[in-house]
């Protein structure tokens, strides 16, 4: 079986049955040209470099208390058993921070919350070691 593959340049390829003879493809979706080094006189063509990064995503971890997401069973009627997350209940906060003299913007648990406002920011996070000037 033979098959050509011709690009949008005036070069085109043929293999037998070998995907690594193959010379270079051009994407429908993006546009893009993979070049294999065993035809160093096909021209190359720089790939777009791609300047949006990946979105950072929080963890579901409260840094004060250390709560995190819990596997549990869900049950239905006929007593069939899934498994689903129970997640922790995480707020974004801000808190006033006495020592540094301004609002720090965290997340954390209720609970963790609860605690801050019984024992104090400063007292609650020493003993959690977290750093309040990182935030």
């Amino acid at each position: 079986m033979t098959m050509a593959i011709a690009s949008s340049g005036s070069y085109a390829l043929s293999f037998r049955n070998k995907p690594s003879d193959l010379g270079f493809v051009t994407s429908q979706l993006s546009g893009l040209r993979i070049c294999c080094p065993k035809f160093p006189n096909l021209p190359l063509t720089a790939s777009p470099s791609f300047t949006a990064p990946l979105p950072i995503v929080a963890k579901r971890v409260c840094p004060f208390t250390g709560k995190k997401s819990n596997r549990a069973n869900k049950v239905s009627f006929s007593n069939h058993k899934t498994k689903k997350l129970q997640f922790v209940n995480l707020q974004y906060k801000r808190i006033w921070w006495e020592a540094g003299k301004r609002f720090v913007k965290l997340r954390l648990s209720t609970k963790a919350l609860k605690t801050i406002e019984k024992n104090g920011l400063d007292a609650v996070a020493k003993k959690a070691g977290v750093d309040l000037r990182k935030k």
